[in-house]
This record gives structure tokens, sequence and C-alpha cells, in this order.
């Protein structure tokens, strides 16, 4: 979009325009391109193949079963999460603004946060990760502390980790040794996972994007939405249903005939730059169905998502409290702090509370799923909690800042947004 705006623009300014009289008509075009994208080619990426060969795909074993509900964080944890918190508050919070108001995150940000090794977590050690066994806990605790800093970054920067993980857990030999080396070098692809379409009341699990058998594959037909850094991802893990199985999960990177991309600007996720993933008639090869088009991997890619999205929320919920205590303190109303009023401290309280127990159910839920036990249950209650208790606590935000709490030069207004999103959006992440 960017390219096609710019050469239009220098279009509009042309004496030749002028001359011809198409001045007003091209001048419209650009108005009408920022306001609704310009579908353009996928992102130019890299030739993914095999450096090695594989003689069966690589897993990360269940975590060890203390016995305890104990989710105190281990040392390990705890540095991780320090030094994440540490990125998020010196270079995400500061770039948050800039971000929601460009659409995009500022140059080289994203390449410092892959520095951080967040993919490297979760990929095992033979593949040349430092992940011994898998990690649900740590990655949502990695995204709540993202998401203190901003969710719309946050989103960006943990969209490739979505595709790395799916790879690691449900990938086979020939797909983990075609595309996981390159999350683990220096350049790691931007990537996403698409499973949200624009439908209204959309079910993740029933996807209006078709797969159909072909001779040498499958050949893909629909239109993903809100996919994260969907201009610039080289590689995609696409839901659509196939014909006879119902929804599957496939690999397709940006190179392949019939991938465009649109801008999609939301009310939320800003920073995001979220996008449209065109598909029409898209050829695969048979190689590229992930996990087999089996239901239980698409039951678990969007319970492990949701998951993500309830960390994001708990991380967001935080920076409102954080934000608000030390401004109902400080601000002053017929002669002392607001927070003394009744009802700014039972609603500074409610906030608290409300994030406390979304944050037990959602790193309950990572628990059991890092253990290899059964964890519906608690991802419904968790997906509930950040859905509801989410937007409720951003709104709280907006309110307790009174006037302030609706301009943009305090961040409540872009937080309150941006926890809209939790209650709509599937896949982009993935613990």
């Amino acid at each position: 979009m960017g390219l096609g705006l710019s050469a239009l623009t220098r279009l509009a300014g042309s004496k030749v325009i002028e001359r011809a009289g198409l001045r007003k008509p091209v001048q419209n075009l650009v108005s009408a391109g920022t306001r609704n994208g310009f579908r353009v080619a996928g992102a130019a990426g890299r030739t993914f193949k095999s450096a090695t060969k594989l003689g069966k795909p690589a897993r990360l074993a269940p975590a060890e079963d203390t016995g305890l509900f104990d989710l105190t964080p281990s040392e390990d944890q705890q540095l991780i999460v320090e030094t994440v918190t540490e990125f998020a508050a010196e270079q995400l919070r500061p770039a948050a603004a800039d971000a929601d108001a460009k659409l995009q995150a500022p140059e080289g940000l994203l390449s410092r946060a892959a520095e951080l090794g967040i993919t490297l977590v979760g990929i095992p050690e033979e593949l040349g990760g430092v992940g011994t066994e898998r990690s649900v806990v740590t990655n949502a605790l990695v995204a709540e502390a993202l998401a203190h800093g901003d969710l719309g970054l946050a989103v960006a920067v943990l969209a490739p980790s979505a595709v790395s993980t799916a790879l690691v857990s449900y990938g086979d030999e020939q797909q983990q040794a075609d595309y996981l080396p390159a999350f683990v070098g220096e350049n790691v692809p931007a990537a996403a996972l698409a499973l949200q379409e624009r439908t209204a009341l959309f079910d993740p699990f029933k996807p209006a994007t078709k797969a159909r058998r072909t001779p040498k594959g499958y050949q893909l037909d629909g239109v993903k939405s809100l996919v994260p850094r969907a201009a610039d991802a080289e590689l995609f893990i696409v839901s659509a249903d196939l014909e006879g199985r119902g929804p599957a999960l496939f690999l397709v990177e940006s190179s392949n005939s019939g991938v465009t991309i649109e801008s999609e600007p939301a009310m939320g996720l800003r920073g995001a730059a979220t996008g449209k993933l065109h598909l029409e008639k898209v050829a695969l090869p048979a190689g590229a169905l992930l996990g087999g088009g089996k239901a239980e991997v698409f039951t678990e890619v969007v319970r492990l998502s949701r998951l993500g999205w309830a960390a994001l929320a708990a991380g967001t919920a935080k920076a409102v409290l954080d934000y608000v205590v030390p401004y109902v303190n400080e601000r002053k109303a017929f002669g002392e702090p607001v927070s003394h009023r009744q009802a700014v401290a039972f609603s500074v309280a409610d906030i608290a509370i409300e994030l406390e127990g979304l944050r037990l159910v959602t790193l309950r839920a990572a628990s059991r799923a890092e253990q290899g036990k059964p964890y519906a249950r608690e991802v419904a209650l968790a997906r509930k909690l950040a859905a509801d208790k989410g937007m409720q606590i951003g709104s709280a935000g907006v309110q307790l800042l009174g006037g302030h709490g609706f301009v943009k030069e305090h961040p409540v207004e872009r937080w309150y947004r941006d926890l809209r999103a939790i209650g709509v959006m599937e896949g982009a992440v993935l613990l």
C-alpha cells in the first residue's frame, strides 16, 4: 500500500496531470486509497527450503506435573519476564502513540524485539532454539508483559512466534525442516496465524475460506481479516474449510500466486498493522496441510490462541490499573484527591479484583496446557473473563480520568480501544 500511495501521490502532483485536467480524479483516488487501502501482492519473501533433513518431527515434552497449584514463576521465568517488561516499558510504551497514528511500528522496533529471542523459547534445541519442554506459562507471562507496554505492538511482536509455535507442535518433519530454521536466525521473518474473517458472529470452526483438493495438492479461496503485519508477512498459517473434512490449517507463503494484501485499519490494535489476506485460487502442494488436517489440532490452536488473548488482556488491564491509581491520588477536586471519593475508590478496587481473577484463570489454563492436562474449561473461563472484564476495565479507566480519558494526551483511550478487540479476535497469537 505504501508504494502504491507514494506513486499515486507523485502522480497527483505531476504537471502533466494538471494540463490534462485530471488532478481532481487522481486526488480522489489517492484519498480513497488512504481510506480503504490498495490490494498489493504478498511480500517478496525469502525462499524457504530445508537446510537439513529430519528423521521425525521435533516436539517439546510436556512440563513436569508437580502435583501442586503453584504459579510462582521460576528463576528463569522471572528473568525472562523482567527483561521483557523492561523492553516493553522502554521501547513499546514510548512508541505506542506514534504506531497507533501511523498504523505501523516505528522502524527498527520489531527487529529489536526479535533480538529478545521470544521465538527461540518455543523451538526445541535440536532445531536451533532453546526450548526443552512446553512453555505455555512462560509464553503467557511474556504476552502479559509486552501488552503492559502496548497491546497492538505486542501482537505485532508475537505474530511470528504464533507460526513457529504451531510448526513445532503440529508440523511434520518436512515442514519443520523447511520453515523453522528461518525463525532461529538473526532475521526472523514476519509471519501470521490467520483465522479471523470479516463475518458477523464469526465462528472460527466454520471458516468461509474454502480449500478443495486438486491433483497436486489443494486450492484455497477466501479472505482472512485483521491479520497482523499482513503487508510484511512472508508466511501465513491460514484456516480454511477443507471439503469433506471441516476446518483445517494450511501453510501459505506470501509469494504464492493469488495472494494479495489489503490494508485494514481497525478501531484498536492499530500498531499491529492489520490487513486483509486475499486468497484467489491459491495453489498449494500436498505438504502444505498442517497437522494432517486433524480436528483436534485445529481445536487446540483455537484454544491456545484464545489463551494468548486472555494473557494480552491481563497485561493491558494491568497498564490501566497502574495508570489510574497515581492519577486519582494526584488529581484534586474540592480540595482533596478524587480517590477520597468512595465511588472512585470502589471503581479502582473493582479493576484490581477483576484483573487478579483474570490472571489466575489464565495462568491456571496455561499451566494445565503445558502439562498436557485437559484445559478446555479453563480456557473458556479465561476467554469470557478477558472479553467481558477487559472491556469493562478499559471503560472504567476512561471514566476515572474524566475528560482526560477522552483525549490522546493520556493512553487510556488507546487501551480502551485495544481491549475491545479481545472479544472478537481469533488467531494472530498462540501460546
